[in-house]
């Protein structure tokens, strides 16, 4: 009987320390204001409590270079570039170094 309660008791702890991790939620909202200069492409924020990734597909025919600008007071702004083959997929990562509430990304795309 008592092996069972402290089993029981053992779960019940690993349970709560799983559901502590996942209960961590992002508090921020992202704004996506693209230019695509009339290519074929998608583009998915993905948000992490510390993280944000703006998948890239180029479902055109073209290999494509797109310019990001990443506004997230009070946060320095930074610039990065992805380059994306004809039909594939890429990503382009933003870390936090402060905290952020608002982030406005700002993305331009270009056939190369």
């Amino acid at each position: 009987m008592k092996l069972v309660r402290t089993l029981g008791l053992g779960v019940f702890l690993a349970a709560g320390l799983l559901s502590f991790g996942v209960n961590a939620q992002v508090s921020y909202t992202v704004k996506v204001n693209s230019t695509l200069n009339g290519l074929n492409v998608g583009l998915e924020p993905v948000t992490a409590p510390e993280i944000l990734i703006i998948k890239i597909a180029n479902k055109s025919d073209k290999k494509i270079r797109c310019d990001f600008t990443y506004d997230a007071a009070p946060q320095r702004m930074s610039r990065t570039s992805s380059f994306v083959s004809a039909g594939e997929t890429s990503q382009s990562v933003f870390r936090a170094t402060d905290h952020w509430f608002n982030v406005n990304v700002d993305v331009t795309c270009v056939a190369v």
